[in-house]
């Protein structure tokens, strides 16, 4: 792991560099900063896992230092050094979410041993994380090749009970690939890409597509408003499903069932 000291007293960081048997305690390498512009310019250069900080320097102090840290997305776990027992320095290192507060003079074997038990802790909590990410992936994996494999019907026979239901249940304006996934408890992204297979385009646009034939239908036939035709095919909003309409038409639905009607009468003349 990579440490990083900065503390504006040269001499004593260069001694706590060069007189601490850092690889005992976790550290493979060891970079010094001597204010906290120092500081940023060092932390974007390497990869900070550890940062041993005094606290009192000219200019911004080592809290500023921290809170850059934290604004700026930094994993690095904080060690703030300082010589005065200062609660709001306590206050404001715990705020920020400091692993430790030491306060100065302490033994090197003291700052060691402090350091040591960050990179411990540091290394499990990278371990968890990287066990929860591979768990992760490795269910996602998973449920995919259950569902490919364990999935008696054919994808077909899949699509077409999807189509089936979506008919059935048209009216029904929370109709979604969620809904369709739940009741088929299938993976809704693993669902999606077998219906787009067999059919050529996504649930949602065949939904719209189905939606938007029976609305003809029923406007050329069923003799009623627009409005209700919208409801019918689960359109609780009426602009909505007339902007719709109008893709599909090239015209609003009132216009749509007009021109129906006078087919129909022309049609009866004949």
């Amino acid at each position: 792991m990579k440490l990083l000291i900065v503390n504006d007293a040269e001499l004593e960081t260069m001694s706590m560099k060069n007189n601490v048997d850092w690889k005992k305690y976790g550290i493979d390498q060891v970079f010094t900063a001597f204010c906290v512009e120092e500081g940023r310019q060092e932390i974007t250069s390497h990869s900070i896992d550890v940062l041993l900080c005094d606290i009192e320097m000219p200019g911004e102090n080592g809290l500023a230092l921290i809170r850059w840290i934290r604004e700026s997305g930094y994993d690095i776990d904080c060690i703030l050094l300082t010589c005065h027992a200062d609660f709001n320095y306590a206050r404001e290192a715990i705020a920020l979410n400091c692993r430790d507060y030491l306060l100065l003079p302490a033994k090197y074997e003291e700052i060691g041993e402090c350091v040591l038990n960050i990179c411990r802790r540091r290394e499990e909590r990278l371990q968890a994380k990287q066990l929860e990410l591979y768990g992760q992936n490795w269910l996602k994996d998973k449920d995919e090749t259950i569902q490919e494999q364990c999935c008696c019907k054919s994808k077909t026979e899949t699509v077409a009970e999807c189509k089936c239901y979506i008919l059935k249940n048209i009216s029904d304006s929370e109709l979604s690939v969620s809904v369709l996934a739940d009741y088929f408890h299938l993976n809704s992204i693993y669902l999606n890409r077998i219906f787009k297979l067999k059919t050529g385009i996504n649930i949602s646009q065949w939904i719209i597509q189905e939606r938007m034939k029976l609305a003809a239908h029923l406007l050329e036939t069923s003799g009623a408003t627009a409005v209700h035709v919208a409801l019918e095919v689960g359109y609780p909003n009426y602009p909505y499903f007339s902007t719709t309409f109008k893709k599909y038409y090239h015209c609003t639905p009132t216009q749509y069932a007009q021109e129906a009607a006078e087919r129909t009468s022309s049609d009866n003349q004949v």
